[in-house]
């Protein structure tokens, strides 16, 4: 057990857990995001409450599958065929993950456009504590089982992925109020975020199926574009300071 924690401080120990910890961050940026949008359908004094017990729910979500390892990387073994296509546990936990993120946010944005151009502000639906949790629980799952297996795949020692785990979820709690004001805040970022978990679900989708989508691709469309959002803001509040 020592020799395994006393991994962490060699130098390729160190390394290691330092991408990890960046690609954990980077991986948890959509989890972040769902759970700032579904928070943001609560009542005030309870989104942040729901966020931190996300985010929470998402780190123990994760320890636990580490623990359970070679249950998670067996998942990859298929349970049935349907039409030559082989289906394994993983495949299914994706594709219930994938298709419910894509009507989640289908349905997000079509509230968000009722809300403004309809005489109903069907946006203003609140939801209840409890049914918001299970929704971020069944998204944190999914998105769990997305970062295990990256973190399988890059390194070899449960102590380095529970550590990198550990210090990714405090930087997400750290900044979750931020990025969830600053999400709710302007419309138009909202709008972004949305259209980013329908392509993270749609990308989960596809998965199911084996057809591999790098993420990078997403990533960057997302960044580019969050990028020009961002000048655009920050030209609306030159010229509105004026």
């Amino acid at each position: 057990m020592w020799e395994e924690i006393s991994i962490i401080f060699t130098v390729s120990g160190f390394i290691s857990l330092f991408t990890l910890v960046v690609m954990e961050i980077v991986l948890g940026i959509d989890n972040i995001i769902f759970i700032s949008i579904i928070a943001g359908k609560l009542p005030a004094n309870k989104q942040v409450r729901a966020r931190k017990i996300g985010l929470t729910l998402a780190l123990f979500i994760r320890i636990l599958l580490l623990f359970g390892i070679s249950w998670v990387v067996g998942l990859k073994e298929n349970l049935f065929t349907i039409m030559d296509h082989g289906f394994s546990g993983r495949d299914i936990v994706l594709l219930a993950g994938g298709l419910f993120l894509m009507a989640k946010s289908t349905s997000e944005i079509h509230s968000k456009i009722e809300g403004e151009e309809g005489t109903k502000e069907t946006s203003t639906k609140k939801l209840s504590l409890n049914i918001a949790i299970l929704q971020i629980i069944g998204l944190d799952i999914v998105f769990s089982f997305d970062s295990i297996l990256t973190a399988v795949g890059l390194v070899n020692h449960v102590s380095i992925m529970i550590a990198a785990v550990i210090i990714s979820m405090l930087v997400m709690l750290a900044a979750a109020k931020s990025v969830s004001d600053f999400v709710n805040n302007h419309p138009t970022i909202k709008m972004l975020a949305l259209a980013f978990l329908l392509m993270i679900g749609f990308m989960l989708t596809v998965e199911a199926f084996h057809y591999d989508v790098p993420k990078g691709y997403i990533y960057f469309a997302m960044a580019f574009s969050l990028s020009v959002e961002l000048l655009n803001l920050r030209s609306k509040k030159r010229h509105s300071s004026k």
